[in-house]
């Protein structure tokens, strides 16, 4: 296979992000003949930096398929676990992400980049060492905070009790032992303590349903309760559509809340989904990162040290809201106001 020197390039740059060098073995994780091309110019740009590499191919089936979260095909796989629990970093283009077997191999030290975007959404969004500082900051603030409020003048009024989960930064790239970042993406998150979210949320037309890749067109009122969604409320079609699709896994935790952050990356297109000619390709990076977005989610909690491993997960990026941690106001109507978080030209 004949590899792109643009492509090349690029990921010869992002490796060098991840501080890949002569004395490191890379795995290059991947499912039959998906994300191929990329596989071979991450090898071959791991062999540029002088890394050992070679690519570990497995086998779909119908019940590890793409798209279900911690349902992928090294679940048993003991001799693939031992592999990549050897690597001294994993290019996951599997998608392991809310699983166990994602744990056991951080644990083991090897640090893991997850690439699922086509190549024009990594060059778009690719990250700096500026992105790596404001979330970094971003994930100390909520390191210390002990409650963070969202509100919107839709009617969104949530408050998250905050401190018995970590804190998770993604900013596109991973230097250090046992850490996974996702290529691309810009935001920090973590998780409310167990029962200790309360309030409301509404969703407004604009915002993103990242499951179906499409946005909200008319607006959905949740009520949460002790951190569960009690209540979908709302007269248009996107109210139905949250509410059946969640209640096909046949699981009362996909009700859960689950991880709550806000975007950073200037780079990043709200729009995205309207303009792409790509979209069955595109993974949700663009609507998960963009700058000033709050990003609410339901579902599994296995990512923060939880016990939630729903199959279900609704990721929904939301506009012009107002963010606290406790008195520090981070976000104003969609804008990121603080200070060391802010860029002058997002």
């Amino acid at each position: 296979m004949k590899i792109d020197a643009e492509m090349l390039e690029v990921f010869t740059r992002e490796l060098t992000l991840c501080r890949v060098k002569a004395s490191e073995t890379v795995v290059v994780l991947t499912a039959e003949d998906e994300w191929q091309e990329h596989a071979q110019a991450f090898m071959a740009a791991a062999e540029g930096l002088g890394a050992c590499t070679f690519n570990l191919n497995v086998r779909r089936t119908q019940a590890n398929a793409v798209g279900v979260q911690g349902r992928h095909p090294l679940v048993g796989n003991e001799l693939a676990m031992k592999t990549l629990k050897s690597a001294s970093m994993v290019i996951d283009m599997v998608g392991l992400l809310f699983s166990r077997e994602q744990a056991e191999i951080q644990a083991a030290g090897v640090r893991i980049l997850r690439v699922m975007e086509p190549f024009h959404v990594l060059k778009q969004m690719f990250p700096t060492e500026d992105l790596c500082r404001r979330v970094e900051y971003a994930k100390g603030l909520l390191e210390k905070a002990s409650r963070m409020r969202i509100t919107s003048d839709a009617g969104t009024d949530v408050t998250y009790k905050l401190g018995q989960y970590p804190v998770i930064s993604e900013y596109g790239y991973t230097h250090e032992p046992g850490r996974w970042d996702h290529f691309p993406s810009g935001f920090a998150f973590t998780q409310g303590d167990d029962g200790g979210v309360e309030g409301r949320v509404v969703l407004q037309p604009g915002d993103i349903l990242c499951a179906f890749k499409q946005y909200v067109q008319s607006p959905v009122t949740l009520e949460v309760r002790k951190g569960m969604v009690v209540e979908i409320i709302g007269e248009g079609m996107d109210a139905q559509l949250i509410r059946s699709y969640i209640d096909s896994f046949n699981d009362p935790r996909a009700y859960a809340i689950s991880h709550i952050g806000w975007g950073l990356n200037e780079k990043a297109r709200w729009y995205q989904f309207s303009v792409t000619r790509q979209l069955p390709l595109e993974h949700v990076m663009n609507a998960l990162s963009f700058y000033g977005n709050v990003l609410f989610s339901l579902g599994p909690n296995l990512e923060l040290g939880g016990t939630n491993d729903t199959a279900c997960h609704l990721d929904l990026p939301m506009r012009r809201c107002n963010l606290w941690l406790d008195d520090v106001q981070i976000l104003r109507e969609g804008d990121v106001i603080h200070p060391e978080m802010r860029v002058s030209t997002p």
